[in-house]
């Protein structure tokens, strides 16, 4: 049943994700080219959202759907965060998406997000595999 909420909850926000027209690479490529407000305001936006759900979380001590505490902590600053946004941004501007977009720019036809996928998943192992050599 729990399955069900995450798939429910998955279409909605892919709902969200079409309708602001985040997945346009239209909005993307003006975005990086600084023509229109559109993204950064609807990045700023869900900042703002995770910002004020971090601070409730942590004043009303929330706990998980599992009903484990929510410990969270920050990170600390290294050059892998820095070289790993560069990497991050520069994929986004290529391809136009995100992880997130990627499964609505599918889900809307969009089929050459096929490859965006399959890059992120590359992605994602080749960090796997690399992670225990890169300094800590």
């Amino acid at each position: 049943m729990k399955n069900v909420a995450f798939v429910i909850f998955g279409v909605l926000f892919g709902i969200v994700l079409t309708k602001s027209e985040v997945i346009s690479w239209f909005r993307i490529q003006s975005m990086f080219l600084f023509e229109e407000a559109h993204m950064y305001l609807i990045i700023g936006a869900a900042v703002l959202v995770g910002m004020i759900t971090i601070a409730v979380v942590k004043k009303l001590k929330l706990k998980s759907f599992t009903n484990q505490e929510l410990n969270i902590e920050g990170k600390e600053d290294n050059k892998g965060i820095i070289i790993g946004g560069i990497i991050f941004g520069i994929g986004w501007a290529i391809t136009g998406a995100c992880p997130g977009p990627i499964f609505a720019q599918i889900g809307a036809g969009e089929y050459a997000a096929i490859s965006t996928l399959a890059g992120a998943i590359a992605g994602a192992f080749l960090y796997a595999w690399l992670k225990p050599k890169l300094p800590h």
